[in-house]
C-alpha cells in the first residue's frame, strides 16, 4: 500500500500528469551522473526508473549506487532537448528537496547490475539478490507469476478443483532418482520428496474428486541440462475421473493454446495439434520429440541396399535425408557436417552424394553404387537436380543418428523459424523396452499407465509390441508434457508389473495405497502434467531454463547463494540415525 512514510508513488508510474505535484518515491540508486557540476541520480523500483535532480547537490553527498533510499520533491517537466526516449518517465524528473538513505550499499559491487547477464552464472547466482534487480531478470520472474495466475484461472474455469498433495512422502520408482529424507522418529527409515504427485492424484480420483489440478513442485535427482532444472521444477498437474485419452488431449491442447496465445510472441494455429504415433515420429524425424519447424524428414533406404556390395550399408538399417538445392555448398560445409556426425558417435561420419543437373551423382560413395541402386534412390528419395542425399547407417542407432543429423541440417541451413511455435502430440508409446543393463524388460514411461488392449494384449503379445495409452506434448523439439490413461484395475496392474519383473508382494509393498484403493471401485481416470518451467523458457525465448526461476540451483546442482548442499552437525546426524561412510 502506497502513501506511507517511504513513498506516495512508484517510479515508473509517474508521468506528465503529476507535473507540479509533490511526491515521495523509494527505490535503489541505479546511476549517479555529474553533468557539468549538476548531479543527476536515477532511481529504480519495481515499476521503472525516474531521473532526480536537486538545486542543492550536497543532498546527494555520500550516496552509493544500489543503496535503497527515499526521496521527496516536486515533479517537473524536462527541457525537450533532455527527453529520454528509453524510459517511460523520460519527459519528467523529480526535483528533490529531501533524501534519506534506508540501506547503504558497498561502494564496490560484485558486478554491474544493469549488465549482470554478461557475468558468469555462478557469480550471478551467488549474488542473486543483486542479479534480480536487473530489469530483464526481474521481468522474467514477474512474467512467471503472471503465467501461474493465468493457469490457475483457466483450470478453475474448466471446473478443476485446486488441491495440494504431500511434499514428504514415500519413495517410488518413477524413472529418476529420489531425494530421500531420513526419519528422526522411525529409525533406519526414509521419506522421499515426490518426483510427481502421481499416486496421490490417482488416489484423489478414487476418492471421488472428478477434476483435480495443482501447480506442483516436483523433485528429481537428475543432472541439469539447458532445458531441465536440477532438483526442483514445477508442473501443472491435473487429472480427470471417468475420462478417456481424447478428453485429456483436447484439454491439453486448450491449455497450451490458451497460454501461448496469451503470452507468446506469435499465435498458435486454431487447428488441432499434429498427432503422431511414437513409431511414425521415430521413422520420420528420428526422435520422439520432433521439431516440426524443420521441414526435413527421414526416409528408409534399407530395402534399396538389401543386396549392396558396399560393406557399411550391408545388413544394417540405412536412413536418408534429402535436401534440395544445396549441391553447390563448399567442401568445407560438408566436412563440417561430417565432423558433427563423428562428434555424436558416427565413427565413419555421414555419407552423401550430390545430384547434378543431368541426374548423375557426385560424392564419396557414388562409386560403390550400382545403376539399379541409383535408380531406386532417385525414385524413393524423389531426387531432383542440385539436391543432396545424406546417408546414415547403423545397426542400433540409425534413427537416433538420423534425427541428430536432421536437426543439425536444420540449424546449418537456417530452416527453422525461431519466431514460430509448432506443437505436436506423440502417442502410442511402447509399454516396455529391453534393458541390456538390467537384463529384463522395463517400463518406457509411467508404470501406472493402462496398456492398450488391456489384459488381452498383456497375455498374448510380445512385451515390445505392447503399446500404452501414453502421450507427450512436444513444442519446437522440447517435451512439454507427459500424460496417460491410468491403470485402475488391480489384475491388469499385477500383470503389467510382472512383465517388468515385479512380484505381486513387491507391488503390494511399494504401491500399497494404489493397490488397495483399486479394490474399492476405482474409476477410469487420465491426466497429464505440462512442465511450467519449460513453457516459460519457450515463451520468454530463453536458451537456459534457469533464467525462468527466481532462485535456481546452478548447472552442477549447487546453491551458490545459500551454499547448499552443505554439512550438518553431528547432532543432526545422530538425531536422524545417520553415519557418513
Amino acid at each position: 500500500m502506497l502513501n506511507n512514510k517511504y513513498r506516495t508513488h512508484m517510479c515508473g508510474t509517474i508521468g506528465e500528469k503529476e507535473v507540479g505535484q509533490s511526491v515521495k518515491i523509494a527505490g535503489w540508486v541505479e546511476n549517479i551522473r555529474d553533468h557539468g557540476g549538476v548531479i543527476f541520480v536515477d532511481i529504480r523500483d519495481m515499476t521503472g526508473v525516474i531521473q532526480t535532480v536537486s538545486n542543492d547537490d550536497s543532498i546527494f553527498d555520500g550516496i552509493t549506487r544500489e543503496s535503497s533510499i527515499t526521496l521527496s520533491g516536486t515533479i517537473r517537466k524536462r527541457d525537450e532537448d533532455d527527453y529520454n526516449d528509453h524510459i517511460e518517465t523520460g519527459t519528467i524528473e523529480l526535483l528533490v528537496d529531501s533524501l534519506e538513505v534506508l540501506g547503504k550499499s558497498k561502494n564496490v559491487l560484485p558486478f554491474e547490475v544493469m549488465t549482470s547477464m554478461d557475468v558468469s552464472e555462478d557469480v550471478r547466482l551467488k549474488y542473486r539478490y543483486l542479479d534480480l534487480r536487473n530489469p530483464k531478470v526481474k521481468n522474467n520472474i514477474i512474467f512467471r507469476s503472471r503465467v501461474f495466475d493465468f493457469l490457475r484461472k483457466i483450470m478453475k474455469e474448466e471446473g478443476f478443483l485446486e488441491l495440494q498433495t504431500p511434499i514428504i512422502t514415500a519413495s517410488s520408482p518413477e524413472g529418476a532418482r529420489d531425494f530421500i529424507v531420513p526419519s528422526r522418529k522411525y529409525h533406519g527409515k526414509f521419506y522421499a520428496l515426490p518426483q510427481a504427485p502421481q499416486q496421490f492424484k490417482q488416489l484423489l480420483m478414487c476418492g471421488g474428486f472428478d477434476k483435480y489440478f495443482q501447480i506442483a513442485p516436483c523433485f528429481r535427482d537428475e543432472d541439469a541440462r539447458s532445458d531441465r532444472l536440477y532438483g526442483e521444477f514445477y508442473q501443472l498437474d491435473f487429472e480427470m475421473a471417468f475420462a478417456e485419452e481424447e478428453d485429456v488431449l483436447k484439454l491439453g491442447e486448450y491449455v497450451f493454446r490458451s497460454v501461448f496465445n496469451e503470452f507468446g510472441k506469435t499465435k498458435l494455429d486454431e487447428a488441432p495439434f499434429v498427432r503422431l504415433s511414437y513409431k511414425e515420429s521415430m521413422e520420420r524425424f528420428g526422435t520422439d520429440k520432433p521439431d516440426l519447424r524443420n521441414p526435413l524428414e527421414i526416409i528408409d533406404l534399407t530395402d534399396v541396399f538389401e543386396e549392396t556390395t558396399f560393406r557399411p550399408f550391408r545388413g544394417v538399417p540405412v536412413k536418408g535425408i534429402v535436401v534440395e538445392d544445396i549441391a553447390s555448398k563448399s567442401n568445407s560445409w560438408f566436412n563440417e557436417l561430417g565432423d558433427f556426425a563423428k562428434s555424436i558417435g558416427m565413427s565413419a561420419g555421414v555419407g552423401y552424394f550430390k545430384v547434378n543437373d543431368d541426374m548423375s551423382f557426385v560424392g564419396p560413395i557414388d562409386k560403390f553404387l550400382t545403376d539399379d541402386e541409383r535408380e531406386d534412390l532417385i525414385k524413393v528419395g524423389n531426387l531432383k537436380p542440385q539436391s543432396v542425399i545424406f546417408f546414415i547407417a547403423d545397426r542400433k542407432n540409425a534413427y537416433k543418428f538420423a534425427g541428430q543429423i536432421r536437426d543439425e541440417l536444420g540449424r546449418k541451413l537456417d530452416l527453422i523459424n525461431k519466431d514460430e511455435y509448432k506443437f505436436c502430440i506423440v502417442k502410442d508409446f511402447p509399454m516396455y523396452e529391453w534393458s541390456e543393463e538390467e537384463d529384463k524388460y522395463i517400463f518406457t514411461h509411467n508404470p501406472f499407465s493402462m496398456p492398450q488392449g488391456g489384459m488381452k494384449d498383456l497375455t498374448t503379445k510380445n512385451p515390445e509390441d505392447i503399446l500404452a495409452y501414453q502421450f507427450d506434448f512436444v513444442c519446437n523439439g522440447i517435451e512439454m508434457s507427459s500424460g496417460a490413461v491410468r491403470n485402475h484395475d488391480t489384475e491388469i496392474m499385477k500383470k503389467a508389473f510382472s512383465i517388468a519383473g515385479y512380484e505381486e508382494s513387491e507391488i503390494e509393498k511399494r504401491f500399497k495405497a494404489l493397490y488397495e484403493a483399486f479394490k474399492y471401485g476405482a474409476p477410469p481416470h487420465a491426466g497429464m502434467a505440462p512442465g511450467i518451467d519449460r513453457m516459460l523458457m519457450l515463451l520468454l525465448d530463453e536458451d537456459n531454463i534457469r533464467e525462468t526461476v527466481a532462485f535456481p540451483l546452478n548447472a552442477s546442482g549447487a546453491d551458490q547463494l545459500m551454499q547448499a548442499p552443505g554439512e550438518v552437525s553431528e547432532l543432526q546426524l545422530r538425531e536422524a540415525h545417520i553415519k557418513i561412510r
